[in-house]
């Protein structure tokens, strides 16, 4: 099949222009003005945005947590990423502590293969390091393309490694060109402030915020960032959310280190103040929390300083009946809530629409950047000749409302309910195949491909 875009604002990493764009089979294959190709399909860009689909590395899809799995797997969290304009996906395979990382990556590739609607790879949780897991870390960067691996600084006993552990995996990381990727809080820290809260009583949600307060991600990160520096490993901060966080990655800059970090939507849009509505505040319980408004103001920040590269979203959502395990208790609510489908509009609206951040800068951080950073560009991530085909073309005037009624994500409620947003996702193509037109999915279950990354230790941004 062969498209043909005209007359859209191009918008890439580092600039904006007005052109057209062909597309023949997967890919990119000319851009410039008044295009005289002939086309299968022609669609007039007039007054739109066209930028390459976004890469949203960090989802977790019908992942086991907390006596459950997350509402949405591969199928409805892939279709729902297409219709807000995410093309690509990175979700976490959990190792179990005691098994191979193989064996995890056959788990994960059942729930993946024939199922995901839009393209996808795996960051490699490590929850176990030993010397059997070191020899499978370097297969899994040589022969499976996954060449990030994620640490939990916390749940110990489920996923938390120790900092003996995290060094040495480390070192084979840096030596066979991968990156380390990590959940920076102070697991220690968080359980006894847990173990204080339910002794008191302290069983609301507010407390799940309370038991997490910004020092114990705060110290993680400066402790994360200590433990890159002593290696030289190239490392990677998940879900950012919080002031104290970035300046320690601020004051890593001064001895001159580059660490690239993450934050997310919600860390970007929502606050503290939420978790103050009794039982329902449960609806935005995830670790780390919503923080207050000074650290919004850190992370835009951040984001212009070049100090934080991606916006994700930690999509991992529950049912509403899930979310009532924890009715009595808050350590017992599941973590984490549904955005893969907003990001995209939400980044525009509350980003580029109010002046915080350019249009570049937008495809930066929702697309390119996590491209360079886990080693798919310039397959991914920007529009070029050569590039797949995976384009956007974005209305950036049209108004809506996000709400439970209108989303594409398996769960009952929305976590952005009667939000207005200004700028919609209109018509998204994957590989040069139409996705999303006229608000439906044009795209069958198992079209969406695992894409093999590439070594990522000499990434620069």
């Amino acid at each position: 099949m062969s498209i043909l875009i005209q007359n859209g604002r191009i918008v890439t990493a580092s600039e904006t222009y007005l052109a057209d764009l062909y597309i023949e089979g997967e890919k990119v294959m000319a851009i410039g003005q008044n295009l005289p190709h002939k086309a299968d399909k022609i669609i007039d860009a007039t007054g739109k945005l066209v930028f390459p689909g976004g890469i949203d590395p960090h989802v977790h899809l019908d992942m086991p947590f907390m006596g459950t799995h997350s509402s949405d797997d591969y199928e409805t969290g892939t279709r729902a990423a297409l219709y807000g304009g995410t093309t690509m996906v990175i979700d976490f395979i959990l190792q179990t502590q005691g098994d191979t990382l193989y064996n995890a990556l056959k788990t994960w590739q059942q729930k993946s293969q024939g199922k995901a609607v839009g393209d996808y790879s795996y960051h490699m949780a490590v929850t176990d390091f030993n010397d059997t897991t070191a020899k499978e870390v370097v297969q899994m960067i040589e022969e499976e393309g996954i060449s990030s691996f994620k640490t939990f600084m916390a749940y110990k006993g489920a996923l938390m490694i120790d900092d003996g552990q995290m060094v040495q995996l480390m070192k084979v990381v840096k030596k066979h060109g991968g990156l380390v990727t990590v959940h920076a809080t102070n697991g220690d820290m968080i359980d006894s402030l847990i173990a204080k809260n339910r002794a008191e009583g302290n069983l609301s949600p507010l407390y799940h915020y309370l038991s997490q307060p910004e020092v114990t991600e705060a110290e993680a990160s400066a402790r994360f960032a200590d433990m890159l520096n002593y290696t030289g490993c190239p490392g990677y901060i998940v879900h950012m959310t919080c002031e104290g966080a970035l300046n320690a990655v601020r004051n890593a800059t001064q001895r001159n280190q580059k660490i690239f970090v993450e934050t997310c939507t919600q860390y970007l849009i929502l606050d503290a103040s939420l978790y103050e509505k009794d039982f329902e505040g449960a609806k935005w319980v995830m670790s780390p929390p919503l923080r207050e408004k000074k650290d919004q103001e850190a992370l835009w920040s951040g984001i212009n300083q070049g100090l934080v590269q991606v916006v994700g979203t930690d999509h991992c959502p529950f049912m509403w009946e899930q979310k009532k395990m924890g009715q009595d208790d808050f350590s017992k609510i599941p973590n984490g809530h549904p955005a893969i489908e907003h990001r995209i509009e939400l980044l525009y609206s509350e980003g580029v629409h109010t002046g915080k951040i350019s249009l570049t800068k937008f495809v930066e951080v929702s697309a390119t950047n996590a491209a360079k950073i886990f080693g798919m560009y310039p397959q991914k991530g920007t529009i070029a000749i050569g590039s797949d085909a995976d384009i956007v073309v974005f209305d950036p005037k049209k108004e809506h409302t996000i709400s439970v009624k209108t989303h594409h994500m398996n769960c009952d409620y929305s976590a952005y309910e009667g939000q207005k947003v200004i700028g919609k996702t209109e018509t998204v193509i994957l590989r040069g195949q139409i996705a999303i037109e006229n608000e439906e999915c044009r795209l069958k279950p198992g079209f969406g491909k695992f894409i093999k990354r590439s070594k990522t230790s000499k990434t620069v941004i």
